[in-house]
């Protein structure tokens, strides 16, 4: 990964400021560093320049006469304007700089300005726009109900901060995804994000895991090892399912978010720690604390600022965004056209989504599979969705039967399930990477599955099931 400090000499700046000194002094820097600089007086001048050739970087005054520099910043994010935007001032104070970042800004410098300081700031400017250019094909959150509009204004007033996040929700609302939208929006996205699965950590290697070992701190410490904290430097750590960690290892995590450093197993010598800290837990951390399994400590430290991920159920016809998209990202894989019908539509909007997002996009990515035509059809679907989840339709409204009436036949949800998997195994060539990847469950699960119905390991001609 390039250093995001170093400048990137094919990068453009555009240095507004009505004081022609304060503006030449800034743009001379800029021009000695490598960068292809233009000045402009005013606000408005700025506007109409960046509408005809839109820069990567723009460095703002605070105070400009017409237009000052908040209400540029203001402009150019309702423009949508993809520039990076500094701000300088003489004038400081922490609510400016908190109103700078809350409108868009992406750093605050004080006049007079640091050499060092604005080269560096401008550097990681320019590398977050670069970021912001290659997210078109990252993971994104996907939505317009109000409650993922609130979601994302949230997102979008945090994301700037390096303050530690909470995010609670559902299993499979999409928390690790909402993880990584903020850090691609944070002044750290050019760093990694280092994700920790809690839940798998072993009683005897979890500190190791996280904070490292030094060589010969404990039986088998063969070489010095990088912890998780470690490899989260310059960027974040995604602590997943915090609550599953066991009480000894919330007291070191305490002490790391205290005292913003940690140490290796074997160590005594301590190390800052320059990472966003983030966790994410599927249940209420309060109810937690309250039966004794969690810190109330270690609780306040983590819930500095809480996310809550909506459930599916409460996001009305996002529902129906998130069917086409994953209907279109399992498209492109297959190399086949899929459209979600209107039947189908209709149906899984009448569902409430016990699994939330992550059940969707399996539901769906099987259909894509298992579609013999370019349409997915309610009654391919069907299957698969919870009796008791269907909400009740008006017969009049031409609803859906509930599951009940479609398949109390002679067919079992075990016995869906295998025909489901030996067709999409099939359909892979008996690829079980692929299949697995088709049917949004791991390989092993899958192997298991394969071994509960007698098929051999590595077998590639599979009957259909009968």
């Amino acid at each position: 990964m390039s250093d995001p400090n170093t400048p990137n000499t094919n990068a453009s700046v555009l240095v507004v400021d009505d004081h022609a000194a304060a503006r030449r002094s800034v743009a001379d820097v800029l021009s000695c560093a490598g960068y292809a600089v233009e000045q402009c007086a005013s606000a408005v001048e700025a506007l109409a320049h960046v509408k005809r050739a839109e820069p990567d970087v723009v460095v703002t005054d605070l105070q400009m006469p017409g237009m000052n520099g908040l209400e540029f910043i203001q402009e150019l994010t309702r423009r949508r304007h993809a520039c990076q935007v500094l701000m300088m001032t003489a004038h400081a104070s922490v609510q400016t700089a908190v109103d700078a970042m809350r409108i868009g800004a992406f750093d605050y410098i004080e006049k007079p300005f640091d050499v060092d300081r604005l080269e560096a700031s401008v550097a990681r400017a320019v590398s977050r726009r670069g970021l912001a250019e290659a997210a078109s094909d990252a993971p994104r959150v996907i939505g317009d109900s109000p409650a993922m509009r609130r979601l994302m204004e949230q997102i979008r007033l945090i994301a700037p901060t390096d303050e530690t996040v909470l995010i609670c929700g559902e299993s499979g609302v999409g928390k690790e995804l909402i993880a990584q939208t903020l850090h691609s929006l944070s002044r750290r996205a050019a760093g990694p994000l280092v994700g920790v699965n809690c839940p798998v950590l072993s009683e005897q290697l979890a500190e190791s895991e996280l904070f490292g070992h030094k060589k010969g701190a404990f039986t088998g410490a063969d070489a010095d090892r990088v912890g998780r904290f470690e490899a989260a430097q310059g960027g974040a750590i995604l602590l997943d399912e915090v609550t599953e960690i066991s009480p000894q290892l919330q007291a070191k995590l305490l002490r790391v978010l205290q005292e913003r450093v940690f140490e290796k197993v074997g160590s005594s010598e301590p190390t800052p720690l320059d990472a966003r800290v983030v966790a994410a837990t599927n249940r209420r951390l309060e109810d937690e604390v309250r039966a004794g399994r969690f810190r109330e400590d270690l609780y306040y430290r983590l819930a500095v600022v809480p996310i809550d991920a909506p459930p599916l159920r409460d996001r009305g016809e996002d529902v129906l965004l998130l069917a086409d998209h994953f209907a279109g990202q399992a498209a492109a894989r297959l190399q086949r056209q899929r459209v979600v019908s209107d039947s189908a539509r209709d149906l899984l909007m009448s569902y409430s989504w016990p699994g939330n997002v992550r059940e969707l996009q399996n539901i769906i990515t099987r259909a894509c599979v298992l579609a013999e035509s370019d349409q997915i059809e309610a009654d391919l679907i069907c299957p698969w969705l919870a009796e008791e989840s269907i909400r009740s339709h008006e017969a009049a409204a031409g609803g859906f039967p509930t599951l009940a009436h479609q398949t109390s036949a002679d067919r079992t949800l075990a016995e869906i399930e295998r025909e489901v998997i030996l067709a999409t195994l099939s359909r892979n060539d008996g690829h079980r990477a692929r299949t697995a990847a088709a049917l949004g469950i791991g390989v092993r699960t899958l192997s298991g599955k394969l071994r509960d119905y007698g098929v051999p390991p590595g077998e590639k001609q599979l009957a259909r099931s009968a």
